[in-house]
């Protein structure tokens, strides 16, 4: 069974991720936060094995947290609504294992998260400003 915590600002899409997540016969989400602190809080109390959380969030951002997971044996994976200059080089430095658009198809992220359980990093190539590092993985993975 596959532990997730998710955070994501907007009650609708946390809602629908949730049930989305839960869907799935290995996954299970056990906590949802609003916010970037109670997203600490609930890896903390939890110890999950993935925290899928929003780019931007209240009182931490996604990277925010990400940085700090990178002391627990929790894995990351952002997602994010735009591309913007900046967050990749972030997203390497807190060694986020995914960086992703919300607006991909839910089938791209299930994949995702059974791809970073194994040990893979995966990267939407339109977020990727760095043209030396290769999308390969991500594409190969979700199709």
């Amino acid at each position: 069974m596959i532990n997730i915590v998710v955070a994501e600002d907007q009650q609708m899409l946390l809602t629908t991720l949730v049930s989305l997540l839960n869907l799935e016969e290995n996954i299970e989400v056990v906590g949802k936060a609003g916010n970037g602190i109670e997203a600490m809080s609930l890896v903390q109390q939890h110890q999950p094995d993935l925290c899928i959380m929003d780019l931007e969030m209240p009182l931490k951002t996604g990277l925010d947290v990400a940085e700090e997971l990178k002391t627990y044996d929790c894995k990351t994976i952002i997602l994010t609504t735009f591309a913007r200059p900046g967050y990749f080089e972030r997203v390497q430095k807190a060694e986020v294992e995914g960086f992703l658009l919300k607006d991909s198809p839910s089938e791209e992220l299930i994949n995702s998260i059974h791809y970073i359980m194994a040990g893979g990093r995966i990267y939407a190539p339109e977020l990727v400003d760095d043209k030396s590092v290769s999308t390969q993985p991500f594409l190969a993975s979700i199709r």
